[in-house]
């Protein structure tokens, strides 16, 4: 089973590149992108992955403004043999220029959306530390991911509007990952296990000539399980980003979390990060939200268009909802990004704050699976 990369010497194991290296059922292979406007009055996000043993491909596009409805594009069907043919539907993506620029294209179709959007990177591909992750004496989460800010140009419409997307004030990052994780209907593994607690925080900030970028995995007691902070320039063009990949990253020590929650929410209504760097030096960030996205918009946690779910050949749908009246502590409602402004007491940056807390969690106060802040 061959695909057009097998004509270039990349492979990393005998079989040809359609083969993964794991048979886990859960591999998958995805790309991921978000974008906001400066002023934090409008969002964004897209979301395709393959899933080789499954046999599937699913995609999807979202948007919401501030006062608005966040709507939703969702595209599910067999993955195709080919890996370079990224399409479900109306929605596809195109690499332009591998760690460059990117083009998101989803044609008009019943869901009311449609936008033709070019991702045009400013900073290396940085590579996050490998995310791995247990449950007992077996990995439910080994990753690699990379990711790279940049600016966005092209057009949105949906059903409440359209609007128009400028490289001067639209900003983004784009996410890579692949591994094997939760994905799709879940595969008996013999005795059942409890359930577990999971904490994620996950933060990509653009400053005016840098980013910051901090990624955490948490116990249910808040016990580091991942813990990494990054520094890296933010390029005024694609053509200043230096050809030697991941080499610009300053990686820190460690970083450190603080989130104060909405009461009776798993929401942050505030936060705060400490970087700090291989001399012990401590940059504290503050975080104001300013718009929420639920990622159940690109079918993380959706009941109906959950990711790397069989649907069928292809199986296309949308929706339209309105924030305010949603449950916050419903499951499907727990992962959200929030657009934020932020301050190091010296200078102000944008970004996003995403975040996903399920079960106990002791510096939250949280004791049962789906409590909320007191």
């Amino acid at each position: 089973m061959l695909n057009l990369f097998d004509d270039y010497p990349i492979h990393q194991t005998p079989e040809p590149l359609a083969y993964p290296g794991t048979t886990d059922p859960n591999f998958y292979d995805r790309s991921w992108f978000n974008g906001y406007n400066q002023d934090a009055s409008c969002y964004f996000s897209f979301g395709m992955a393959v899933y080789p043993h499954r046999g599937i491909i699913d995609g999807a596009f979202s948007v919401v403004e501030a006062g608005g409805r966040q709507h939703c594009f969702y595209g599910s069907g067999r993955a195709p043999q080919e890996r370079t043919n990224t399409t479900v539907g109306p929605l596809r993506l195109e690499i332009i220029e591998p760690l460059r620029r990117a083009r998101i294209i989803l044609e008009e179709n019943d869901s009311g959306l449609a936008c033709d959007l070019t991702f045009s990177a400013r900073t290396s591909a940085i590579e996050e530390a490998r995310q791995t992750l247990w449950t007992g004496t077996r990995r439910f989460m080994d990753a690699t991911r990379f990711d790279q800010f940049g600016r966005w140009s092209g057009t949105v419409s949906h059903p409440d509007g359209e609007f128009k997307v400028d490289e001067d004030s639209w900003l983004g990052t784009k996410d890579r990952s692949w591994g094997v994780r939760r994905v799709g209907e879940r595969v008996p593994v013999g005795a059942p296990n409890s359930t577990q607690s999971f904490f994620f925080l996950w933060a990509p900030l653009v400053w005016e000539d840098h980013i910051t970028h901090a990624i955490f995995f948490d116990g249910p007691e808040g016990e580091a399980l991942v813990r990494e902070g990054l520094v890296s320039p933010f390029y005024a063009s694609e053509a200043d980003i230096p050809d030697e990949l991941d080499l610009t990253a300053t990686r820190m020590a460690t970083a450190v979390h603080r989130v104060d929650y909405h009461p009776e929410t798993r929401l942050a209504a505030r936060a705060a990060l400490d970087l700090i760097d291989l001399h012990g030096q401590v940059r504290t960030i503050d975080l104001e939200p300013q718009l929420r996205f639920q990622m159940k918009g690109l079918g993380y946690g959706h009941r109906e268009w959950g990711q790397g779910v069989w649907k069928g050949e292809l199986a296309l749908g949308g929706e339209s909802f309105d924030l305010a009246d949603l449950d916050l502590l419903a499951p499907d409602n727990l992962h959200v990004q929030q657009v934020v402004v932020a301050s190091d007491g010296q200078h102000q940056g944008i970004g996003v704050l995403e975040q996903l807390v399920f079960g106990p969690y002791g510096p939250a106060g949280f004791r049962d699976l789906l409590d909320g802040a007191q």
